[in-house]
């Protein structure tokens, strides 16, 4: 049977970050004053998704093991190439996003079970 204690210092630790959690998100509901951002930040925040997939994608595509890629023969390289391709050769069409993946996928896997990229 597995069994485990916690001690005091988690507890607290959990409670503390659960109240910051609740305080801090129902900050705009606790307000009775109309609260909105300046204009800038508006607008910054417009850029965020696509910033946040901007950073989670890249590494991805241009990092192996934490190292950045020094050759060519990466089959990431080529099939994201495709998909930027696809993307912006059918943009405002349907299914642009499914025919990127269709595409990008097209490219990399022969690339990656042949060859062994």
């Amino acid at each position: 049977m597995f069994t485990t204690q916690t001690d005091a210092w988690t507890m607290f630790t959990i409670l503390g970050l659960a109240c910051v959690t609740v305080i801090s998100r129902s900050f705009f509901f606790i307000s009775n004053k109309e609260w909105t951002l300046p204009r800038w930040a508006q607008r910054g925040l417009q850029y965020a998704p696509i910033a946040a997939l901007a950073a989670v994608i890249a590494p991805e595509i241009f990092m192996f093991k934490g190292i950045v890629l020094h050759t060519l023969a990466d089959a990431r390289l080529y099939a994201t190439a495709a998909g930027v391709c696809y993307f912006y050769w059918r943009r405002g069409a349907g299914q642009a996003v499914l025919g990127t993946i269709v595409s990008g996928m097209a490219v990399y896997l022969p690339l990656h079970i042949g060859l062994g990229w």
